[in-house]
């Protein structure tokens, strides 16, 4: 099977963030490493010159420049050459939805979730209420339109109770994800955006105390979910947060509770497909679900080497219809999202 592989920030969506291009490059190596591995498939892959890119032999490596029309052109004759075609891009602003949609306009096999699977799952605003009525504990949110008065936010904010988060409504990792802990902390938040042109829906959102996970798991696309892994978060600072990778597999009496609670998660949005995160915290009282990552996420870094299977070869598996029995976790490993890996004992 000829595999197609596009990564956002390192295949020409290259915006001039370094901290985008290094997880995305990391994900994308690993990601060809593993497919590489499988001796299964002819793969091909796509590389932006500003963008350094290592990849294993074997793998063909398409250079995207130029302006985006050219692009866009280019990434079409690609999509339709392969047989199937696996996405990596950030939920922000639409981007992860939109080409997904891009290769089933083309009638190809897409190595992830749906365009649908993927609106439903980045809108951080309607999930809680989704959950909420399947017994998946999630933290109290509401919705801000653009342009919605102080007197309304500070409303909000006090109707859920400080300390809260404010984060956008479709967004990906801990870009513009803020902890606001008083009133005076929500003017001044509230206030540096007043001249951000990125002006969008906004979310207020409970504070979780606990400890930041994920879950990794693999979905068939008809809603039914098996968790690869629990993985601890490290998470610095706190306006805005900043991901700076974790370890895996995570050592905790919810953990258990947490990958349940996953896997329902999963269950509840048709279409969810392929590799899929769920942020999580561990609280006293049990595990609260975030959000939802309809993506391959940083974690896969850690997960790849915890446990003896090809997680690759398990997700295009999992997009056919055949999900794995959970897997055991054989090593501890810590990673960063700029893609340094280790692994204890070596």
């Amino acid at each position: 099977m000829r595999i197609f592989v596009h990564e956002f920030a390192t295949g020409g969506g290259f915006e001039g963030c370094d901290r985008l291009a290094r997880e995305g490059g990391a994900m994308l190596t690993a990601l060809l490493v593993d497919l590489a591995a499988t001796h299964a498939h002819q793969i091909v892959t796509t590389a932006d010159a500003r963008v350094p890119l290592c990849v294993p032999p074997g793998v063909a490596v398409v250079r995207l420049d130029g302006p985006p029309r050219r692009r866009t052109a280019h990434l079409d004759r690609l999509i339709a050459a392969a047989d199937a075609v696996w996405i990596i891009a950030p939920e922000t602003d639409g981007r992860l939805e939109r080409l997904a949609a891009r290769v089933e306009r083309q009638d190809k096999r897409l190595i992830g979730s749906t365009a649908a699977a993927i609106r439903q799952a980045s809108d951080k605003g309607v999930l809680p209420r989704l959950f909420t009525g399947r017994g998946i504990t999630v933290p109290r949110t509401a919705a801000i339109a653009p342009g919605t008065p102080l007197t309304t936010w500070m409303t909000t904010a006090r109707a859920i109770g400080f300390p809260i988060v404010v984060k956008p409504r479709r967004g990906a990792g801990c870009d513009d994800v803020h902890l606001v802990r008083d009133a005076r902390g929500l003017r001044r938040t509230i206030g540096a955006r007043r001249g951000d042109r990125r002006s969008r829906p906004m979310l207020v959102q409970e504070f979780v105390r606990g400890t930041p996970a994920s879950v990794s798991l693999v979905a068939d696309g008809r809603q039914r979910a098996v968790a690869l892994a629990v993985n601890a978060q490290t998470i610095r600072g706190s306006h805005p947060f900043s991901y700076r990778g974790g370890e895996t597999p995570l050592r905790h009496p919810h953990a258990a509770r947490a990958a349940a609670l996953a896997v329902a998660a999963c269950e509840a949005i048709p279409g969810l497909r392929g590799y899929v995160g769920v942020d999580v915290v561990l609280s006293e009282a049990g595990a609260v679900v975030i959000e939802v990552n309809p993506r391959l996420t940083t974690a896969y870094l850690g997960v790849r080497r915890a446990i003896d299977q090809n997680v690759a070869a398990l997700i295009v598996d999992a997009c056919a219809g055949m999900l794995p029995r959970p897997p055991r976790p054989r090593r501890h490993v810590r990673f960063t999202a700029a893609g340094r890996v280790s692994v204890a004992g070596r």
